[in-house]
C-alpha cells in the first residue's frame, strides 16, 4: 500500500494545483483508509475476496456480451453470487447496535455447531443431487436428499443471522464462522434453483411445487433479508416483513386488504420466480446496473472521472460558489452513472464538500449542494441511474423515448440548483476560489479527449446500438484512454476496476431483489389493483389529485430506500391507477420516478442527505431540510410537465421552446422566492408575489406566462428602486 506521503505528492491527471491537490490527496488517504478497514486490503483474505468478486464481474461481462446463458440460471446465478460475495465482504452488526460481544462462550459456539450441521448437511444432499443426475445420469434425485436438505438448511441459516445479531465478530481481518456459513447457504440454495430451473418455472406457486421448492426460496429470503439489513439498513426489510406478513395474513385483514391467504409452499415458490424476485428490478440489475457501476469503476480506477471534477473546477471554480456549482456537474454526472444518489455523495463529496467549506459555506450546505446534485443524477439522462432501463422494462415504452422526454426536465433540475446555489452566494456575498488555486483550464482543455468515454456512450446510445453494446464500448474506451495519461491501465489496475464493481454492486442486487420480493407479493395478492381502485376513487376522477397521491405514496415509499426499489415499488402500486385515469403512461410513470427519486432528499429519512452530512459534519436533520430547499423545483417539475407534455418533447417545436424557455424563467423566480434574493434582500411581500409569479409562469399557457412576466418585471423594477434609495440614503 502507498504510504500517506507518497500519495500526498502523488500528482492528478494534469495539472492541478495546490488547493484542488491537498483536497484530492486528502480523500485518496481517506478513501485508502476507509477501505483498509472495511476490506481488509492486507492478506489472504482480502486476495480471496478480490479474485472472487473480480470472477463475478468477468461472468457477468462475458454472459452479456459473449456466451448468453438461459435467462432464468443467470438471474440466479447474480441474485446467489451476490449473497455469496456479500456475506465474506459485509460482516453482521449487532441487531440492537451494541458493540461485538464474546464469540467464544457457550450459546454462540452452539448457534454455530447446530449451524454448520444444518447447511453442511443440505450441501451434501444437493450435492448428491447434482451428483446423480449430471454424473450419474439418473432421471430421479435420491429421495432422501429431495425430502432432507430443506429443514437443515433452513434452520441452519436462521440460527447463523441470529448469531450475526447477537454475537457480531469484532475482528474482519479474519472471516466470521457464521458469514462463511451463510455464503455456503445462499450457495447451496442457489445451486438446487438453478438445477431444478425449468420444473420450477412450471410448477412456481402451483400445488405440484415440491417441499424442496420452498425451502430453498425459503432460504434465499432469508438471506437477501439479512444482507440488505446489513447493507442497506432496515427501512427496506420493515417493508418488505410488512408485505410478506400481508401475503399470509389476508384472510383476517379488513376491507380492500383483505385476500384468500396463501400457504407458504405456494407462496414461496412464487416469491422466488420472475414473477416476482427474478422479476424486473433483477433483471435490470443483472444487466444493466452491474455494466455501469463496472463502467463507473473504470472511470474512478483509470481517474478518467477526476478529470470530469478538475475540468468543472477550472470552468467555475473561480465564480462565486464556484466550488458548489462544481458539484453540481461533477455530482450529477457522477451520479447518472453510479444508480445511487447515497453512493454518489460519498464518492464525489470527499472533494467537493472540504472545498465548499474551504470558501464559506457553512457545512450543512456544503452537504446539502452535494445531495441535491448527487440525487438529480438519478433524473439525468442517458442513463439515470438505471432508471431508464427499469421503466423501459416495466412499461415497454422504448428506451429512447425515455430519455429523450427526460432531457429537459432534468436540464431544469439542475438550473434551478445551479439558480438556488448562485442566489445563495449572492445572499452570502460569497467568494470563488483564486485563479493561481485552480486547474489551469487551457491546459484541460488540451486533455478533451479524456471525455470520450462519456461520448462514445451517448453517441453509441443515439446511434440505436443496445445499452449492453454501449456500456462495454465506453468502459473500453475508458481503458484505452487511461493509456494517454500517467494512470495507464494495465492487468493490475484491471483487476482492480473489477473487483471494485463486483464490491459496488452488492448493495444494488440486495435491493433489487428486496423489491422484487414487495412486488412479486403485490402481483400475487392483487393488493396493487385494489389499491389503485381506491386512488381512482378518492381522486373522483380528478386526475390532478390523484397525481398528488401519488407524489405522496412515491415519496413515503422511497424514504429509505435506493432510487431503483422505491421506483419498481411505486411503479406498481400506484402507476396503474394514475394511467386508468388517462394520464398518458409515460408521463404517469416519469412521474412516479422523479418523486421517488427525490425521497432521498426528502425529510425526515433523507438517505443521500444523511450521507452528506457525515462528510461535512453537520446535523443529519438541518441538512435534509436544506437540500430539500435546494432540490425544490424537483417537486415542481412533474406538475410542469404534466401539465406541458410539450416538455417532454411531445409537440412542435415551437410549443417545446416556449415551454423552455417559460419554464427556465419560472424556476428562477422559484428559486428567487426560496433563497429571499431578487436583485438585493427581498422582503416577505417581495417574495410571497415572487412565488406567485414562478407559478403563473411553469402553468405553461400564453396568458399566465404574460401574467408571470408582467409580475416579475414589475418586482425587479421595484427591488432596483428600493436598491437604489438605500443606497443615496
Amino acid at each position: 500500500m502507498k504510504k500517506p506521503q507518497d500519495t500526498a505528492i502523488r500528482t492528478r491527471v494534469d495539472p492541478t494545483l495546490s488547493v484542488i491537490e491537498q483536497e484530492t490527496a486528502k480523500a485518496n488517504v481517506d478513501e485508502e483508509a476507509l477501505t483498509s478497514n472495511q476490506r481488509d486490503l492486507q492478506g489472504k483474505r482480502n486476495m480471496v475476496v478480490a479474485v472472487l468478486c473480480v470472477a463475478y464481474s468477468v461472468f457477468h461481462l462475458l454472459v452479456m456480451n459473449v456466451y448468453p446463458l438461459e435467462t432464468w440460471a443467470y438471474r440466479l446465478s447474480h441474485v446467489g453470487g451476490g449473497l455469496f460475495l456479500g456475506f465474506l465482504l459485509f460482516g453482521a452488526t449487532a441487531l440492537s447496535g451494541s458493540t461485538a460481544q464474546n464469540t467464544r462462550n457457550p450459546l454462540s459456539l452452539g448457534l454455530l455447531a447446530l449451524s454448520a450441521a444444518g447447511i453442511l448437511y443440505a450441501a451434501v444432499a444437493v450435492g448428491a443431487i447434482w451428483i446423480n443426475g449430471r454424473v450419474m445420469g439418473n432421471a430421479l434425485p435420491p429421495a432422501w436428499a429431495m425430502s432432507t436438505f430443506g429443514i437443515p438448511l433452513v434452520l441452519g441459516s436462521v440460527l447463523a443471522v441470529l448469531h450475526g445479531w447477537f454475537f457480531p465478530q469484532r475482528d474482519r481481518r479474519q472471516f466470521a464462522l457464521a458469514d462463511i456459513l451463510l455464503a455456503v447457504a445462499a450457495v447451496v440454495a442457489t445451486a438446487y434453483l438453478i438445477f431444478f430451473a425449468r420444473q420450477l418455472q412450471l410448477r412456481a406457486g402451483m400445488p405440484m411445487a415440491l417441499p424442496g421448492d420452498m425451502w430453498a426460496a425459503v432460504t434465499g429470503v432469508i438471506l437477501i433479508i439479512e444482507l440488505t439489513r446489513r447493507l442497506a439498513g432496515m427501512a427496506l426489510v420493515i417493508i418488505a416483513g410488512v408485505f410478506v406478513a400481508y401475503a399470509f395474513l389476508g384472510p383476517w385483514l379488513p376491507g380492500i386488504f383483505e385476500h384468500r391467504g396463501y400457504d407458504a409452499k405456494r407462496f414461496f415458490s412464487y416469491i422466488y420466480t420472475d414473477n416476482g424476485i427474478l422479476g424486473a428490478p433483477i433483471a435490470i440489475s443483472s444487466t444493466y446496473i452491474i455494466l455501469f457501476v463496472i463502467f463507473a469503476a473504470f472511470l474512478q480506477t483509470t481517474r478518467v472521472g477526476e478529470y470530469f471534477v478538475n475540468l468543472a473546477f477550472a470552468a467555475a471554480g473561480h465564480k462565486r460558489g464556484g466550488p458548489a456549482k462544481v458539484a453540481i456537474f461533477a455530482s450529477g454526472l457522477m451520479g447518472m452513472i453510479n444508480g445511487t444518489s447515497a453512493g454518489n455523495v460519498v464518492a464525489t463529496g470527499s472533494l467537493t464538500i472540504p472545498m465548499m467549506k474551504r470558501v464559506g459555506y457553512k457545512p450543512q450546505t456544503a452537504a446539502s449542494v452535494e445531495a441535491a446534485a448527487s440525487t438529480g443524477g438519478q433524473i439525468m439522462p442517458p442513463i439515470m441511474g438505471a432508471g431508464a432501463f427499469i421503466m423501459a422494462e416495466i412499461t415497454g415504452i422504448s428506451y429512447m423515448a425515455i430519455v429523450s422526454a427526460a432531457i429537459i426536465p432534468a436540464a431544469l433540475y439542475f438550473i434551478s440548483v445551479y439558480f438556488m446555489i448562485d442566489l445563495a452566494a449572492q445572499k452570502a456575498n460569497l467568494k470563488g476560489l483564486p485563479r493561481d488555486q485552480l486547474p489551469k483550464f487551457g491546459v484541460l482543455v488540451r486533455q478533451i479527449y479524456l471525455l470520450t468515454p462519456i461520448i462514445v456512450l451517448i453517441s453509441a446510445l443515439f446511434a440505436g446500438y443496445s445499452v449492453i453494446r454501449c456500456g462495454t464500448l465506453a468502459m473500453m474506451t475508458a481503458a484505452v484512454v487511461s493509456w494517454l495519461t500517467p494512470h495507464k491501465m494495465g492487468p493490475k489496475q484491471l483487476f482492480h476496476a473489477l473487483d471494485n464493481g463486483a464490491r459496488m454492486v452488492l448493495q444494488l442486487v440486495a435491493v433489487c431483489a428486496t423489491a422484487g420480493i414487495i412486488v412479486g407479493v403485490i402481483a400475487l395478492t392483487g393488493i396493487g389493483s385494489r389499491f389503485s381502485t381506491v386512488l381512482l376513487t378518492l381522486a373522483d376522477q380528478s386526475q390532478l389529485l390523484a397525481l398528488f397521491f401519488a407524489m405522496v405514496v412515491s415519496i413515503v415509499l422511497g424514504m429509505g430506500m435506493p432510487t431503483t426499489a422505491a421506483y419498481a415499488v411505486a411503479a406498481s402500486v400506484i402507476a396503474p391507477g394514475v394511467v386508468n385515469l388517462g394520464v398518458e403512461p409515460l408521463i404517469a410513470h416519469l412521474f412516479i420516478f422523479y418523486f421517488a427519486v427525490m425521497s432521498a432528499i426528502t425529510p425526515p429519512v433523507a438517505l443521500a442527505a444523511y450521507a452528506g452530512s457525515a462528510l461535512a459534519g453537520s446535523d443529519p436533520v438541518k441538512t435534509s431540510v436544506e437540500s430539500f430547499k435546494i432540490g425544490l423545483a424537483a417537486f415542481v417539475v412533474p406538475y410542469m410537465f404534466f401539465y406541458s407534455p410539450a416538455m417532454l418533447l411531445q409537440g412542435s417545436w415551437i410549443e417545446i421552446i416556449h415551454i423552455a424557455i417559460t419554464a427556465v424563467i419560472g424556476v428562477y423566480l422559484l428559486s428567487c422566492a426560496v433563497q429571499g434574493w431578487l436583485v438585493g434582500h427581498a422582503s416577505a411581500a417581495v417574495r410571497a408575489l415572487v412565488l406567485v409569479a414562478g407559478l403563473f409562469m411553469i402553468a405553461g399557457g400564453w396568458m399566465t406566462d404574460a401574467i408571470g412576466l408582467g409580475l416579475a418585471i414589475l418586482l425587479v423594477v421595484y427591488q432596483k428602486r428600493g436598491a437604489a434609495s438605500n443606497a443615496t440614503t
